[in-house]
């Protein structure tokens, strides 16, 4: 009991620290899926218009993303640009934080809407196009409703990611979770495995839920091929 009650007074002390904690790591993760999932859906689509220059760029702006660390693009973003001594690029943390973010993002949704589209059938252009619609009109009324189904299985995937990618911000003196966990730590060195564990079921309470959306998402909307008329 004593064990117990040693632990409630822990959890007691420490609820409020981590609680805000969490809620900026909720800002910066729900503003950077927004921008990032704007940004990634509108380069998806331009990336499926085979228009060869825009195309290489993109994959370019990919490769870049997708194949260096958060860790670096952040460094990247809140250390070097301002040394450019460009006045629009000097962030504060809180922004680098959410600029960074939003591009990692974007670069894993850029790739699954892009992916999405190109999955749907031939066919169902060639149709749509029979019967006069633009290409346009192809795109907004037949393709992209049929694209977005499957985009919700590994979209709700990004968003854990990119919640979990919070983790990091800290070095950049953002007091996310993680980083009020830390603090914590350095006033109870004793009770380091029990404040992580408090530190992961915060997180679990976060991103539990997204992927239960997920799947509600999944199986209330269908698959392909499913109420279409």
């Amino acid at each position: 009991m004593e064990w117990f009650a040693n632990k409630w007074a822990i959890i007691d002390q420490l609820w409020p620290f981590l609680l805000q904690g969490l809620w900026t790591t909720f800002m910066v993760s729900i503003i950077a899926i927004f921008f990032g999932s704007t940004l990634g859906f509108t380069l998806g689509i331009f990336k499926t218009l085979q228009i060869r220059p825009l195309e290489k760029i993109i994959n370019g702006y990919l490769h870049i993303l997708r194949g260096s660390p958060y860790l670096v693009q952040l460094y990247i973003i809140y250390f070097v640009l301002p040394a450019l001594d460009v006045e629009w690029l000097k962030f504060d943390s809180f922004t680098a934080a959410v600029v960074s973010l939003s591009l990692y993002t974007s670069s894993y949704v850029t790739e699954i809407v892009a992916s999405a589209i190109f999955a749907v059938p031939t066919g169902q252009t060639e149709a749509s196009r029979s019967v006069g619609m633009s290409k346009a009109q192809a795109y907004r009324y037949v393709i992209l409703p049929q694209a977005l189904k499957m985009t919700i299985p590994p979209m709700a995937s990004v968003y854990v990611i990119v919640i979990k990618s919070t983790a990091v911000l800290s070095v950049i003196g953002i007091a996310e979770l993680t980083r009020q966990g830390e603090v914590a730590i350095m006033r109870m060195p004793g009770d380091i495995m029990f404040i992580y564990s408090l530190i992961a079921v915060f997180y679990f309470v976060y991103c539990y839920p997204v992927l239960r959306f997920s799947k509600w998402a999944e199986t209330r909307f269908g698959s392909v091929g499913v109420d279409l008329e």
